[in-house]
């Protein structure tokens, strides 16, 4: 598989989404992808109970423990490089969870437009206040 460049949606270098738990589709900890990847698991999101309730609900539980994968479940807080399908589906529904703009890839701007990743930024202290 030829990874695709690691570029973030706002032009960036890709930053890491999360390594507690470990994440992304090379299982790299970023949310580098290719063209194998049709979940396109490009978008770095912060994990609440209610996104995580209601992607349960559609039949993606990311909260269980399945330990035969090596996989904790996911709890609120921790960050997962989410299917921007996904994303884009709980935004519809009004639960879309946070996002990391930096360690969104590119990528993920094929599905969701950028003004709704905005939308649901983290807000990042400003190093310069």
């Amino acid at each position: 598989m030829k990874q695709d460049q690691s570029i973030n949606v706002l032009g960036g270098g890709l930053a890491p989404c999360s390594l507690a738990p470990l994440t992304g589709f090379f299982r790299d900890g970023h949310c580098n992808t290719c063209t194998q990847d049709q979940g396109s698991h490009t978008v770095c999101a912060v994990m609440t109970a209610e996104f995580l309730a209601y992607s349960k609900y559609v039949g993606n539980d990311l909260s269980t423990p399945r330990p035969e994968y090596g996989f904790a479940g996911l709890k609120p807080g921790d960050q997962w490089c989410l299917c921007a399908s996904r994303f884009l589906q709980a935004a519809d529904e009004g639960c879309a969870p946070l996002v990391h703009l930096e360690a969104t890839h590119a990528r993920a701007l094929a599905i969701v437009p950028l003004p709704l990743l905005q939308s649901h930024a983290i807000k990042t202290p400003d190093p310069h206040a």
